[in-house]
């Protein structure tokens, strides 16, 4: 695996401070507090509609807060952005340009050889002629990483890009994606619905309910993670058990609120 275009880059360290955001008087975000150190590799889990995809369209850049602080150390996040990289769950290539055409989108220069580099980091090296209907899904999130990676990112954000991916080929990801994060040293969010992928991939695993922090788990475990160690086992146990038990206890709560509001309305 390549690391020549990669030598000086290194993670950026994140804050949000009283983050809201708002959608149609809708509160998404609430008060969320967060600090990142440089290089963490952060997952972020919930339940749909908890804002994980909002927050990361909030360090993105693609949505202004509502109100609240985004920084990275003492600088206002949104003056790094040409550090920062958003990856989909759809590739988002362009059929009509060939692998190495769509990692080079909107560069200048002579820009081939780092695209060329890039697919060698992401294994797809001699594949840079060929036309995206010709890939598989894995293959085309391969191409999107690249995409990425060319541009030297400092903040990798992953808004649940192995969704759609086959059992395997999505174990082949989570292990690319971390051993560029370990040769790198790049800082990661990634965004996903699956419990045992954060905690066997992640340095530590968010919680998102409501639009706050429901739970911030370090997952203390040596790398390489073996699937179906114990310990991995016990912590997706216990975020499970949090996501569930807060969910049966909103919904007592919904059914009392419901109740009184109806016994107020007989009076």
């Amino acid at each position: 695996m390549s690391a020549r275009i990669y030598a000086v880059n290194q993670g950026i360290p994140l804050v949000t401070q009283r983050l809201d955001k708002q959608f149609n008087q809708r509160s998404v975000l609430h008060n969320l507090d967060l600090q990142i150190p440089a290089g963490q590799f952060i997952a972020v889990v919930g339940r749909s509609g908890c804002g994980k995809s909002t927050l990361l369209r909030l360090l993105a850049g693609l949505e202004k807060p509502s109100s609240g602080r985004l920084l990275s150390g003492n600088q206002p996040l949104h003056q790094l952005q040409q550090d920062i990289r958003l990856m989909f769950q759809d590739a988002r290539l362009l059929p009509w340009k060939t692998v190495i055409e769509n990692i080079g989108l909107g560069l200048k220069g002579d820009w081939k050889p780092k695209a060329r580099e890039a697919l060698e980091a992401v294994g797809l090296s001699g594949r840079e002629n060929d036309w995206p209907a010709a890939l598989s899904g894995g293959q085309k999130q391969r191409v999107a990483l690249a995409r990425a990676l060319i541009h030297r990112p400092r903040l990798l954000l992953l808004d649940e890009p192995l969704g759609a991916l086959d059992a395997l080929t999505r174990i082949e990801m989570q292990q690319l994606i971390e051993s560029l994060w370990l040769e790198q040293g790049f800082t990661v969010l990634l965004v996903t619905h699956d419990v045992s992928e954060a905690v066997g991939i992640a340095d530590r695993v968010i919680l998102i309910e409501q639009g706050n922090i429901g739970l911030d788990l370090q997952i203390d475990l040596p790398r390489p993670r073996q699937r179906g160690q114990a310990r991995l086992a016990a912590l997706e146990q216990e975020i499970l058990e949090h996501i569930f038990n807060r969910h049966e206890e909103k919904r007592a709560g919904d059914e009392a609120d419901s109740e009184l509001k109806y016994h107020e309305g007989r009076q």
